[in-house]
């Protein structure tokens, strides 16, 4: 039993469950409310749209009613005033709402007198009169009148009767409404004749009868009256909804209003008290179901009768119970259950601190019995030690131990193994037992690694991670690591060893797996350039030893780049590894095959006693390359082109020594270099590197170092060729061409720097200096008044794809002032095969700046028609190739003359390069050629010289 009594206080649990009740009866609360208003607003819209449904089908009936009485005028012509009358009679009386039936007639100022005639004589004393601002005078002369002629009834409207509402007033405007749309229209609110109230008026327009009313013009000139009828609008609103006892709820006001907005100016009607907003209170700035004085209104529109019409339906405010039942339940329910489950948890946790303080007395109990136990413990403490001991040597065990256990006596031999072993390593257990580890593994007995694992043991020395391999009973090689620790009595003699072994073959593979993948190219799995290096320094040494040939063969693959940017690099690297295997299977398993980088693989070809090493063997490689692959469900067939480096042992010591001539050669350099050189006879062939290969590439290096100190140097000159024109013989344009002039080469020519500045990329800055210079040299020309000359500028295909070329021409032309027309740039046809679109809008730029643009050497490239219908071109230069034989070879001369054909047939400018003889000028001059440059005319002259020959102070070969 519990001794003492416990304090009451408030637990924090019960104050929690207290303060989450409260929190969910709130959100409750405000959610019943929520839904208690949506629910009153979907009642007020669903009464509300009632009575303005009614209202619109009270309008619509008025605007019939007009309707059928406005046929009475289509149907009888002409319609007397007693048919009138008993037409509009029972109308009347079916709509009392209606004021009045009228007639609106025109009448013309000259039949004013006939008629005010004859309405005297059913109103004596009549003369016609008008309203302004509610009062009656007679009507002014006006060129027109629109007359009250028919109405019915008479008594109560007689003020109306014969009434001129005015051509500008708002019925007049109402009726060219009602003729322009051919539809039935009521005006805004207006002052009626009739007395005080105000109301408004529905009218249809009368046609003469049998005219056209198909347009509107039409229907103005045939339109001799309206037919209308006047509304009380406060009447018809109460008819229409009284009718349908839709007046009779208590809670709602409404209001009609004659326009689209609820102006108080053009309300016709409403019905109960105003309903008026508490704005001194603060109701407004609390959430919508905290507003206990809550109402609402709703507003809607519609159009009928040609105009809009507005209704406001507003909602008393009711008592807040009246429709809060719901909310106000759970409220009180929720604080209520709040409370009773607050207090229940106080009673647990009263509870529980009860069952708290009883433990604690019964722990006190125990710990005094526990005391009384302490004796019994000392008793068990020398069986606790003896067991520390064994503990600690097990844990020594453990801490050596791996998958199995074992033991070796003095002499090595093992004692005892666990069961682990024989499951890791798949051999029985028996087999080692009584034996020592060098008896089943003799290789120990030899190797150095093995004696000096016995070394170890002999000195009874501890030894960890020793690893060796043993085949398995299935033959399986398995690799073991072993520890273990000598074993001393307690006098210190040797008694033996124990230890413990693991299974690491998983391991070993793995780190083979690693040095494969160091040394082996990931992709092909061929040998990578690591490997490479030592398998040729073996090969070659092999070579020298045995005195016998060595080939080394660099592989590049043709248009590899072509497969990659078509089918992407996953299909690249699909042909990757076909062709390694190819290659593989193309070569003896002695030869070695690695790839280099990319699409270049290098071949080791050793002869061997029984096959000499020949071209054929290069052959055999090159057409296992060029068997079709599948790629992506197409067969593509890839070539290569390969350079053969010969191994010449008379020169080399070791690979890398220096050769006799001093040049140190490396094998792979040198079939690098004559792979380069196959690619430069066309891709697809082979060849052997030759010592002037070497030189080659020299040569063109030393080009490319001083190429790109050439234009800061101020090395780079122009020559100008002229152009004559071959019909009156004089010089009509030049075509810039560029010159190097080297300290040390000399003049160097464009062929040896040209091609290489385009593959360096140095071409984009050298042709911008000559588009400069160029048209700098021009305008000086013209400045000079030497004539209005035509300057020819040569554009690579660096340039043209260059993304700012335009803008830069266009800077050019504005700094140096020379007109556009005079600059003419040439392009060679093969700057259009990449991409045709780009082509296209990037020529068209260019003849944007007012340029003119020539396909040099015509007729050499892909000579396609659609280019010349596509590209907006000016001339057409003949290859020097085709005008050379023009005078002694019959198909170079059809073809020149075919092409001027075809030229003048575009409306192009025909020009002939090359032109050095006589003969050929003769030709060229008889079958229409447009002009011509060559060494006949002249050489390529410097700026001076030029000027000269313009100035007729030069005299050229030609003349």
């Amino acid at each position: 039993m519990l001794r003492g009594r416990l304090p009451y206080s408030l637990s924090a649990a019960a104050a929690l469950t207290f303060a989450c009740g409260l929190s969910v009866t709130a959100v409750l609360f405000a959610a019943i409310s929520q839904l208690e208003y949506d629910k009153m607003s979907l009642s007020l819209q669903q009464r509300a749209g009632a009575r303005v449904a009614a209202i619109e089908q009270g309008l619509d009936d008025a605007v019939e009613v007009l309707t059928t009485t406005n046929q009475l005028f289509s149907a009888v012509v002409p319609v007397t005033r007693q048919q009138f009358h008993d037409f509009t009679t029972p109308l009347l009386q079916r709509h009392p709402f209606i004021q009045a039936f009228n007639y609106h007639r025109r009448v013309p100022h000259g039949e004013r007198a006939a008629l005010e005639a004859e309405l005297r004589a059913i109103v004596p004393g009549y003369r016609m009169l008008e309203m302004h601002d509610g009062a009656m005078l007679p009507a002014p002369v006006r060129a027109n009148y629109l007359v009250v002629d028919y109405l019915e009834p008479m008594h109560g409207n007689l003020p109306a009767f014969g009434l001129n509402v005015r051509p500008d007033g708002l019925l007049a405007g109402a009726l060219d409404q009602a003729v322009t749309g051919n539809l039935t229209v009521a005006t805004s609110l207006l002052n009626l004749a009739q007395g005080p109230e105000k109301g408004f008026v529905i009218l249809r327009p009368v046609y003469r009868h049998g005219a056209p009313l198909d347009t509107p013009e039409q229907r103005r000139a045939a339109v001799i009256g309206d037919t209308a009828a006047v509304v009380r609008g406060g009447e018809l609103v109460q008819k229409i909804l009284s009718g349908a006892e839709l007046l009779d709820d208590p809670q709602l006001e409404i209001e009609v209003f004659a326009g689209a907005s609820a102006e108080a100016g053009s309300r016709i009607f409403q019905h109960g008290a105003v309903a008026e907003e508490d704005h001194a209170g603060g109701w407004h700035r609390l959430p919508r179901w905290l507003h206990f004085a809550y109402h609402s209104r709703y507003d809607k529109g519609f159009a009928t009768a040609g105009r809009s019409w507005h209704v406001r339906v507003v909602a008393h405010p009711r008592p807040f119970m009246t429709d809060h039942l719901g909310s106000l339940f759970t409220l009180v329910t929720g604080l209520l259950f709040s409370l009773l489950t607050a207090a229940f948890v106080q009673s647990l946790t009263q509870r529980s601190r009860r069952v708290q303080l009883l433990v604690e007395q019964r722990t006190a109990d125990l710990k005094r019995s526990n005391e009384l136990l302490s004796e019994d413990v000392r008793a068990r403490q020398r069986t606790e030690r003896a067991l520390q001991e064994s503990e600690k040597r097990f844990r020594r065990l453990l801490a050596l131990s791996s998958d199995w256990y074992w033991e070796q006596d003095a002499h090595f031999r093992f004692t005892h193994i666990t069961s682990g072993f024989a499951d890791k390593s798949n051999m029985p257990l028996d087999r080692f037992i009584g034996a020592t580890r060098w008896d089943h593994n003799p290789e120990m007995r030899n190797a150095r690694w093995g004696k000096q694992h016995m070394a170890t043991l002999q000195a009874h020395l501890p030894f960890f991670h020793l690893e060796y391999a043993m085949a398995d009973r299935d033959g399986k090689l398995r690799w073991f690591s072993i520890n273990g620790e000598p074993l001393f009595d307690d006098l210190g003699d040797f008694k033996g060893y124990r230890g413990t072994g693991s299974e690491i073959t998983e391991r070993k593979l793995a780190e083979q797996q690693i040095q494969h993948i160091a040394h082996h190219d990931v992709l092909t799995g061929l040998p990578n350039r690591a490997l490479l290096r030592d398998r040729l320094a073996q090969a070659m040494a092999l070579s020298r030893r045995k005195n016998r040939a060595l080939w080394v063969l660099l592989i590049d693959l043709d248009r590899f780049k072509f497969v990659n940017d078509s089918l992407g690099h996953k299909a690249g690297d699909l042909l990757l590894k076909t062709i390694a295997a190819r290659l593989q299977a193309s070569l003896r398993e002695s030869d070695t095959v690695a790839r280099l980088s990319g699409d270049e693989f290098v071949a080791i070809l050793s002869e061997q006693a029984d096959e000499e090493l020949s071209k054929a063997v290069v052959q055999r490689i090159m057409d296992a390359v060029a068997q079709p692959v599948l790629l992506d469900g197409k067969e593509f067939f890839v070539t290569c082109s390969i350079g053969v480096a010969v191994y010449d042992m008379t020169q080399f010591d070791a690979p890398g020594d220096v050769t006799l001539n001093g040049e140190t050669q490396n094998l792979i350099e040198q079939a690098d270099i004559a792979m380069y050189s196959a690619k430069k006879q066309g891709r697809n062939t082979i060849k052997f590197y030759t010592k002037a290969m070497n030189q080659a590439t020299l040569e063109r290096l030393r080009i490319e170092t001083a190429l790109r100190n050439a234009l800061e140097r101020d090395q780079f000159v122009l020559h100008y060729q002229p152009q004559l024109d071959l019909e009156s013989g004089r010089i009509v344009g030049v075509e810039a061409l560029l010159r190097w002039r080297h300290p040390e080469l000399g003049m160097v020519a464009p062929n040896r720097f040209i091609a290489l500045a385009e593959d360096t990329g140095l071409i984009v800055p050298i042709g911008a200096w000559v588009m400069r210079q160029a048209c700098a040299q021009m305008q000086a020309w013209h400045a000079a008044g030497l004539g209005s000359l035509r300057l020819a500028v040569n554009l690579s295909a660096r340039q043209f794809n260059e993304p700012n070329l335009v803008a830069s021409i266009a800077d050019v032309l504005a700094e140096t002032g020379l007109a556009p027309a005079c600059l003419e740039l040439e392009l060679t046809e093969s700057l259009f095969m990449h991409d045709v679109a780009l082509a296209v809008s990037q020529l068209h730029d260019m003849k944007a700046l007012g340029v003119q643009l020539s396909i040099d050497d015509f007729g050499t490239g892909y000579s396609s028609f659609a280019y010349l219908r596509t590209f907006p071109i000016d001339v057409l230069k003949i290859d020097r190739s085709f005008v050379g034989d023009v005078a002694s070879d019959a198909d170079d001369a059809a073809i020149v003359v075919s092409i001027i054909a075809l030229a003048h047939n575009l409306k192009l400018r025909v020009v002939a390069e090359g032109v050095e003889t006589a003969e050929q000028l003769d030709y060229l001059r008889r079958h229409g050629c447009d002009e011509a440059q060559g060494f006949y005319f002249s050489h390529p002259l410097p700026a001076h010289e030029v000027e000269l020959l313009l100035r007729g102070e030069l005299v050229t070969p030609a003349g």
